[in-house]
């Protein structure tokens, strides 16, 4: 889960582009194709967060291994839907092993305890052992 921090739209594009390594137009073009979604303020202004930059980054790692936008676009898509897998995975693994619990708990209380006396069948009938 992100901190607060994070979430936090605090750099201006001039500020984002520097601390990316890429120019201002660069940002405004991955936000134009919708790669990049900036928060803005009441005066319309861009503000980019650590989250924004993190996925900046990503994008610039795929880029540089020669994708182009749409190719990163599917990319960053085909990571979220494989985040929210596995969320869910470990979200029904966790339901999962509550229920197996609840059937162990469950199991435990249906048992009816055993007497230790032992039935001997014979030709005259059950009897009782000692």
């Amino acid at each position: 889960m992100t901190s607060h921090q994070e979430i936090r739209a605090l750099y201006v594009i001039s500020v984002a582009a520097q601390l990316a390594g890429v120019h201002p137009q660069t940002l405004r073009n991955y936000e134009r194709t919708g790669l990049l979604d900036p928060s803005r303020t009441a005066g319309g202004s861009r503000r980019y967060s650590d989250v924004d930059l993190a996925r900046l980054r990503r994008i610039q790692e795929l880029t540089d291994a020669g994708l182009n936008l749409e190719g990163v676009k599917r990319v960053l898509v085909l990571e979220a839907q494989l985040d929210a897998a596995h969320s869910e995975i470990a979200h029904l693994r966790e339901e999962l092993r509550a229920a197996v619990a609840e059937a162990h708990r469950q199991h435990r209380r249906d048992l009816v305890p055993v007497t230790q006396s032992i039935v001997v069948f014979g030709t005259s009938g059950p009897q009782r052992g000692k």
